[in-house]
């Protein structure tokens, strides 16, 4: 086909969010008969789910100490589980599992998801929370925990096979997705706050009539082009402003691969368990030697995943100390010189499965040693930003919060048709400005 000189609607990027928009999109113009799919492009520098979905490790959860994140992510798992076999949807649940210094946080959460309709279970006290993971799983051996927050909804999805299936779902409504083609700047009409008219590419100019971009971590680079704020004003609880804080910074995200057979991490009952997300304070030794690698907070969430073919999850990220302008994000992912999970990472994170449940013992031998993955682009507050700028450019800044995020697509499609979205409300630029910030937990994660 012909390269494209213009497109009413063009998107950039072919992951999560580049995809679910333009699916969603196509069917708000058909329903709205003001178009259809084939009036929308998604340009992608690489290719389908080339990016930061195609490595994600796919974990659908509700479990967020801020309201507008929960009730966001409660309108995403409906998305999920409105077509689980074409997303490849697991919707085995989730386990939030913390020590003391969470415990009031998670029941927060509880009480919230309960007032959302958003099913749950919670159990408190050392004894019941022993208790309750020893029935699902008899070597459970986890100290210090005093909360288990059990949602019965989330789960996980095989990451590329779900960004597969939202592309053939937008190519049968008539969207083009053109990749191979890498943008590189973006024209206006006039003036600093004027419109955007089209985008240059490395094949040609594509004009266009409104510009979404849905591109993760790369998500720096096009808000540069679109000439955006590289600073932010945030307003303290105190009421005072701090000003000339960077719009963006970037954490080294640690996740991997123990190769062991996923059927032997079930629960007592032979079933597939949920993800399990464990916080605690407990100090933490070797699975190795049996030495002491930290007696701060740690966390890490695992599951059994036949797609990665083992027990796959991660820990805490760590800050990426290269000045942000200075980062290198291409090649991402495994494929970075630069950015990949740490030796540190195998050690801390096997001996972690080990200290929750005595079935990982001795498994540090069976780690995935191949490089594993990338880098997110965060906020000033590790919160997504949602927002049309310059009249017709739409950011879907998400924070790294993405891949669990499907049903953003959907609310963004309605924002560009003119309806304002209250569950995207909360996540607009000015918030730092007017101090409307989101509460921050005691989890040892930035993104919670």
């Amino acid at each position: 086909m012909a390269f494209p000189n213009s497109s009413p609607y063009v998107i950039i990027g072919a992951g999560i969010h580049g995809l679910s928009t333009a699916y969603h999109l196509a069917l708000a113009l058909k329903k709205a008969r003001k178009g259809s799919g084939t009036d929308i492009l998604v340009i992608d520098k690489s290719g389908i789910a080339a990016g930061a979905s195609g490595i994600a490790c796919g974990v659908v959860r509700n479990n967020y100490f801020q309201p507008a994140m929960r009730e966001l992510m409660a309108h995403s798992v409906s998305v999920w589980e409105s077509d689980a076999e074409a997303y490849r949807y697991n919707p085995v649940g989730y386990m939030q599992i913390s020590s003391e210094s969470m415990h009031e946080d998670v029941r927060s959460i509880y009480e919230q998801q309960k007032a959302i309709g958003y099913s749950s279970v919670f159990v408190e006290g050392k004894a019941d929370c022993d208790a309750y993971m020893k029935d699902l799983f008899s070597d459970w051996q986890a100290k210090n925990i005093t909360s288990v927050l059990h949602e019965k909804k989330g789960g996980y999805a095989h990451n590329g096979a779900a960004i597969y299936a939202l592309a053939k779902k937008a190519e049968s409504e008539g969207v083009r997705i053109l990749t191979g083609v890498r943008v590189t700047g973006m024209t206006f009409a006039n003036g600093s706050s004027s419109a955007v008219t089209g985008i240059d590419t490395d094949q040609g100019h594509i004009t266009c009539d409104y510009l979404i971009v849905g591109a993760g971590p790369w998500v720096r680079d096009f808000w540069r082009m679109a000439e955006l704020p590289q600073t932010v004003q945030i307003q303290s609880k105190d009421g005072q402003l701090h000003g000339s804080i960077p719009m963006w910074r970037f954490w080294q995200l640690e996740e991997g691969v123990l190769g062991v057979d996923p059927n032997t991490f079930r629960t007592n009952h032979g079933k597939m368990p949920p993800v399990i997300h464990v916080d605690t304070d407990a100090p933490l030794y070797s699975t190795v030697d049996g030495s002491l690698i930290t007696e701060r907070m740690w966390g890490i969430y695992y599951k059994p995943d036949f797609n990665f073919g083992g027990v796959q999850g991660g820990a805490m990220p760590y800050k990426v100390e290269t000045p942000v302008d200075e980062v290198q994000i291409d090649p991402y992912g495994p494929s970075s010189p630069e950015f990949i999970a740490s030796e540190e990472f195998a050690h801390m994170w096997v001996s972690a499965l080990a200290h929750c449940n005595k079935r990982f013992e001795g498994t540090m031998d069976k780690f995935h040693r191949e490089p594993s993955g990338g880098i997110g682009c965060f906020t000033p507050d590790n919160f997504p930003v949602f927002e049309a700028f310059r009249e017709n450019v739409y950011m879907i800044a998400d924070s790294n919060h993405g891949y669990k995020m499907i049903g953003v697509g959907a609310l963004v499609a309605g924002e560009v048709l003119g309806h304002e979205s209250r569950l995207l409300k909360p996540f607009r630029l000015d918030r730092y400005e007017k101090g409307e910030l989101h509460p921050t937990s005691n989890s040892p994660y930035p993104w919670s």
